[in-house]
């Protein structure tokens, strides 16, 4: 006969004197031990052996869900699969499966570290957002669900870290595919617009003129580090990227030549087309470079606070909050927010009154239009220096 709910219940946990198995249907039965504990089985004949798999204790499974594992496991047999065996192999792979936070890290290493220039901040971002929440889970076994509600959570309070966590999250999970330690990318289709509402607001910032001639003003009256001071000024002159000056060293300044390289590793584009960025040094931004070697007693440019390691993003990243504050108490002068990336941009702004937009381009690391920035590899040092001697011309009279 069939087995039923009501005689499962009745007689689990029922003490008998030797172990009893009673049939059910389709070559499944339970096997109850003289304790009363019901487990149920499925019994097969394979290459001619006969087979008993456990498929789970009553009460944890209900019957009707040890049919439709018995159901799976005979549908096995059908492709010519050994039940028992898969069953072992899926163990296992759940027993080895990688964590999240062990397939990030190895992503990190292998991957982010030699590509991406913000890649401590992508690390940072992780261990204080993702990993505490996924990291302990099997990549491959973190639902959709699970990242959605995630990401939703980051996108209501921080949009900016959501689209950071989804960006990388996505390249974590492509990577971990292409080794084959997860079979789906479930994020592969998720985009910060379309499904968590990110708008990606592109910056229109830039310093005016009174604004150029006050910031300044700051620099020079405040009482933050010389090499900070250095740095700000630089990054105003150049306009480059200030993660290009953060993580220079000092040979990358060719003082004889007067030129800064930029080496691929440090520089945005170059991680992309494997071009260094070649930028004339001129008298005035010589004079801060060789001042800034004084304060720095290892081979890198700027370096941390009593530390032989680069300047940090979050050290630098305070600064202009700083200058507003000081401009505001001491001179009743209140600016719309800016940041490091604006003083790039008001550099570029700039620079358009001074030279063509080719030039004014490779100025901020950028490489030309089309066809000319494929096959033009001319660095433009002279038209680069006159636009930058034009520049400095302009912050002089800003000073004052």
């Amino acid at each position: 006969m069939a087995l039923t709910e009501v005689w499962l219940k009745a007689n689990n946990g029922k003490a008998r004197d030797k172990v009893e198995e009673i049939a059910d249907r389709d070559s499944m039965s339970v096997r109850i031990s003289p304790k009363g504990k019901i487990v149920f089985q499925l019994r097969y004949r394979f290459a001619g052996k006969a087979e008993r798999l456990d498929l789970g204790t009553y009460p944890h499974m209900s019957l009707k869900d040890a049919r439709i594992k018995a159901g799976e496991m005979r549908s096995l047999l059908d492709k010519g699969m050994n039940p028992k065996v898969e069953v072992r192999v899926q163990q296992q792979k759940y027993i080895d499966a990688s964590t999240f936070e062990e397939v990030f890290n190895d992503w990190y290493e292998s991957y982010c570290l030699k590509k991406k220039t913000s890649a401590q901040q992508i690390k940072n971002t992780f261990e204080q957002h993702v990993i505490p929440e996924v990291g302990d889970l099997p990549v491959d076994r973190i639902t959709l669900q699970q990242w959605l509600a995630l990401l939703e959570e980051l996108a209501d309070e921080v949009p900016s870290i959501a689209d950071r966590v989804l960006t990388n999250a996505k390249q974590v999970l492509k990577w971990a595919k292409k080794r084959q330690l997860l079979e789906v990318n479930v994020l592969s289709d998720i985009y910060a617009k379309e499904d968590l509402g990110i708008e990606r607001n592109r910056g229109t910032r830039f310093l005016s003129d009174e604004e150029i001639k006050m910031v300044l003003m700051a620099i020079e009256e405040s009482n933050i580090l010389p090499k900070n001071k250095i740095f700000l000024k630089l990054c105003l002159m150049f306009g480059c990227r200030n993660g290009e000056l953060r993580k220079a060293k000092k040979t990358d300044f060719d003082l004889k030549r007067k030129v800064w390289v930029v080496p691929v590793v440090n520089n945005k584009t170059g991680k992309k087309t494997g071009r260094e960025i070649i930028r004339p040094i001129l008298p005035e931004m010589e004079a801060l470079i060789v001042e800034a070697f004084d304060y720095s007693s290892c081979e890198y440019f700027l370096t941390n606070d009593s530390e032989a390691t680069p300047m940090s993003h979050g050290s630098s990243n305070s600064l202009p909050a700083y200058l507003m504050e000081r401009l505001r108490r001491h001179h009743d002068f209140y600016m719309k927010h800016w940041s490091l990336h604006d003083l790039r941009r008001t550099a570029r702004t700039n620079f358009s009154a001074f030279t063509s937009r080719d030039v004014a381009q490779l100025m901020i690391g950028h490489v030309m239009s089309g066809e000319q920035g494929t096959y033009d590899y001319y660095e433009y040092l002279p038209q680069q220096t006159e636009a930058y001697a034009k520049w400095l011309e302009k912050i002089k009279l800003l000073t004052k």
